[in-house]
Parts: C-alpha cells; sequence; structure tokens
C-alpha cells in the first residue's frame, strides 16, 4: 500500500501535529508537576494533582496513541517502511515504550488525584504524594530522541531492509534489459 503525495503529505502534517500536541501537553503537565512539588499551599496541590489527572487522562494519552498509529500507517504506506530502516524501527520501540509506561504512570496519577479530591487529606498527607517528574521528563527526553530521529534519519538499513532494496534494484534492471532488448 503506498499514499499518493497528497495523502502521504496530510498524513505527515496530521502525525507531526499529534507529536508536537504530545510534547505540549507533557510541557503543561510538568509545569503542574513543579507546581505539585514546590507547592506549600494545599488548595495549589489539590488542584495540581486533579488537573495532572485530566491532561494525562484526556489530552496526553490520547494523543499518544493517535501519534503511535498515524506513525505506523505512514511507515506502512510510504517508502520508509516499519521494518526497512533502523531509525523508523527504533522510533517505534521507542513510543511504544513511551506509551506503555505513561499508561503505567496514569496509575499513580489517578491515585494522587484521588488522595487531592478527598476533603478529609491534609496538606502534608498531599505534600507527601511528591510528583512524577521524574517520569514527566524521561517522556519528554525520549520524544526528543524520536524527534531527533525523525529529522535526521540516520543511515542504516536492517537486513530485511537491504534485502528489500536489492530486490527493487533488480526489478529495476530487469525491466532495464528487457526496454533496451525492444
Amino acid at each position: 500500500m503506498t499514499m499518493t503525495p497528497r495523502v502521504r503529505k496530510f498524513a505527515l502534517t496530521v502525525h507531526v501535529t499529534l507529536s508536537i500536541g504530545w510534547m505540549g501537553a507533557i510541557a503543561g503537565y510538568i509545569a503542574l508537576d513543579v507546581a505539585a512539588v514546590t507547592s506549600q499551599s494545599t488548595q495549589t496541590l489539590r488542584v495540581a494533582y486533579l488537573a495532572m489527572e485530566l491532561i494525562a487522562r484526556y489530552v496526553i494519552v490520547p494523543l499518544a496513541f493517535a501519534s503511535l498509529f498515524t506513525g505506523l500507517v505512514i511507515s506502512l504506506a510510504t517508502k520508509w517502511g516499519l521494518f526497512r530502516h533502523y531509525w523508523v524501527l527504533i522510533s517505534l520501540l521507542l513510543t511504544v515504550i513511551a506509551t506503555v509506561v505513561l499508561l503505567a504512570e496514569t496509575q499513580t496519577i489517578s491515585y494522587f488525584a484521588d488522595v487531592a479530591a478527598d476533603p478529609t487529606r491534609s496538606g502534608e498527607d498531599l505534600r507527601a504524594l511528591g510528583g512524577t517528574l521524574v517520569h514527566s521528563v524521561g517522556g519528554t527526553v525520549v520524544l526528543l530522541v524520536i524527534l531527533v530521529l525523525n529529522v535526521y534519519k540516520p543511515q542504516g538499513m536492517t537486513r530485511y531492509g537491504w534485502r528489500k532494496q536489492q530486490e527493487q534494484r533488480r526489478k529495476q534492471q530487469e525491466q532495464r534489459d528487457v526496454m533496451l532488448q525492444l
């Protein structure tokens, strides 16, 4: 399956938009996470933890899945392929890992939000929760690595990609030979 240039550009635009949205949502989440870790105000802590859950559940997770899906579609429907180039394969694996870690971390985020929503919990209880900065900053670093891979597209083909390239070259040579015989 290959895309027409117009459809490919549209799919790539959607993918880039979703990926940038994912990173932007994480930036907003990190701001709330920093507030949760540094604030002494019980009200700020409650709001931060509740907002962190909303952003994670309704913005970051859907953008992560949408970015993963559109990346798969683009790789399967373009010359890059899913298994032909190491940079595509590494980007896929890192995206899957980031999404799995994100899903696991949403359990912690939901727990923090549940504690924050309980009006009987004190400020000390909320301050004891801490934050999720290690995961959110780590996730950002992973997404930046993926971004760099996708912009620079370092050379290096997998064995599968090399084999496919050789097959394509053989077919082109056979077609040229046929044309020369005519």
